[in-house]
């Protein structure tokens, strides 16, 4: 069921002008039915006015009639465009607590020296931090400059590991293709070396005749 405004006004509405059970107002209302009960009673909501649903553009007449013509039915509630426009349209900022916002500068101070790849953005949106401040301990401008200490933020407790690896890889392999890119870190070609010729051994030259015994150690005569 989708969250509709003031559930309390709308309960009211619907106790004075439906013939809905209690269940089924407490349903698209988000109320428990005894708070229905009461507001019926007049010992809840006493002082509210009642606000129509239908007219108020979240729910439909045929949702209604639907509903009354049965108890088992639940109302469906239409969107409302003013819920839509309430919404956040980006989330909140990350909190840190008081007592370790302390740290975040030796968590900083760790991501300058070890990691260098990883952006001021991603390092500000991990650690719930300002551009201005990375950028001042990195110049060794910040306030606090002689008291800061290169500290792994997992072990600050500022972030988990897991959320800190991907981070790491995601910078290490952009890092990787900008410098592909760049004409950087290609691999050299292994220069040709020039092969040495085939070993062919020398023909064997067979003699004309085989030696004789005369021939070796001559005649008696």
């Amino acid at each position: 069921m989708s969250d509709i405004l003031m559930p309390k006004a709308t309960a009211v509405w619907l106790v004075d002008n439906t013939s809905l059970s209690f269940e089924q107002i407490a349903d698209f209302c988000g109320l428990h039915p005894l708070e229905v009960r009461g507001i019926a009673d007049g010992d809840v909501a006493r002082d509210i006015r009642g606000v129509d649903p239908v007219t108020g553009g979240q729910l439909t007449r045929e949702e209604l009639d639907k509903a009354q013509g049965d108890e088992n039915y639940r109302m469906k509630a239409i969107v409302s465009r003013h819920a839509e426009l309430l919404k956040s349209a980006k989330p909140a900022p990350k909190y840190t607590p008081v007592s370790r916002r302390q740290d975040r500068p030796d968590a900083i101070a760790w991501f300058v020296r070890n990691h260098p790849e990883v952006t001021d953005a991603q390092i500000a949106k991990m650690l719930g931090t300002t551009k201005s401040t990375i950028e001042s301990v990195r110049n060794r401008t910040h306030w606090n400059s002689a008291n800061i200490k290169p500290v792994d933020p997992v072990t600050l407790g500022l972030v988990g590991q897991l959320a800190l690896d991907e981070m790491v890889k995601k910078a290490a392999d952009k890092k990787a293709k900008d410098d592909l890119k760049n004409g950087g870190g290609t691999i050299q070609p292994i220069e040709q070396v020039e092969a040495e010729p085939e070993f062919v051994p020398e023909a064997r030259q067979r003699p004309g005749a085989e030696p004789t015994a005369e021939s070796v150690f001559g005649t008696k005569d």
